[in-house]
């Protein structure tokens, strides 16, 4: 058994090539429903697309088809050169680990690990060193101003610390792609305004291909691009 260390990744430079491309994607649900055809979306390192659409027209599950949770009908996802279609779910997990970053809308932050230990999460997934992941972990949470709290607990925290121990834990392994699902639908509108802040900063800093999905307005406004998901496709907005 191979016991080698995975080193902690540092920050990635930014590529002039997408890190996240996205070809003549579709999918349809049972009824049968198509919920779009003909997707394409281009992502490069630094930029922040936001994705608006009403509930139900299949932004969740547009975003599950990105992280490779569910299979597209036709079409292909390409993350940093690599086509997820034709991977086993075993080397899917391995790129989840290693080059993709999720915020959730209910943050997902475990109650028994401490929020250092949280925030290292995806290091531990591969194997990285101990020590190296605790000072990395620590160092996001001072990025995001939680600085000198590692050794919390989510209880400790108010909804809009959970969602910056959150964005902490999906930037600390410098993925490629970060997907967002809603992650300001539990703030107060001034809380949300100030992670929304963070996130799309972090983003750009880091070099990430950024990819919110949302039904708000005032959410995609932090966005590079604003497209709508439609049953044809996206549709960019125009005149912001």
């Amino acid at each position: 058994m191979d016991r080698r260390r995975t080193a902690v990744p540092g920050t990635r430079r930014r590529m002039t090539a997408p890190r996240l491309d996205v070809r003549g994607l579709g999918k349809s649900v049972p009824g049968p429903r198509r919920l779009f055809a003909g997707l394409d979306l281009a992502v490069r390192g630094g930029e922040l697309v936001a994705i608006l659409g009403e509930s139900g027209v299949g932004k969740s599950t547009l975003l599950n088809i990105l992280a490779g949770l569910d299979d597209a009908d036709e079409g292909t996802v390409t993350i940093e050169g690599t086509t997820l279609g034709p991977l086993d779910e075993a080397a899917r997990t391995r790129l989840r680990r290693e080059r993709i970053g999720f915020v959730f809308q209910a943050f997902h932050i475990l109650p028994y690990l401490t929020l250092a230990q949280n925030v290292a999460l995806p290091l531990a997934l591969v194997s990285a060193d101990a020590r190296a992941a605790r000072t990395r972990a620590e160092a996001m949470l001072e990025a995001v101003g939680l600085g000198g709290r590692g050794g919390g607990y989510a209880r400790d925290l108010s909804g809009g610390e959970l969602q910056r121990v959150a964005i902490a834990r999906a930037l600390v392994h410098a993925p490629a792609l970060i997907l967002a699902d809603e992650p300001t639908g539990n703030l107060d509108p001034e809380t949300a305004a100030r992670v929304l802040a963070l996130f799309g900063g972090a983003v750009r800093e880091r070099g990430a291909a950024g990819v919110i999905v949302t039904h708000s307005d005032a959410t995609a406004a932090i966005a590079d691009r604003v497209l709508t998901l439609t049953a044809e496709g996206l549709v960019e907005r125009r005149g912001r």
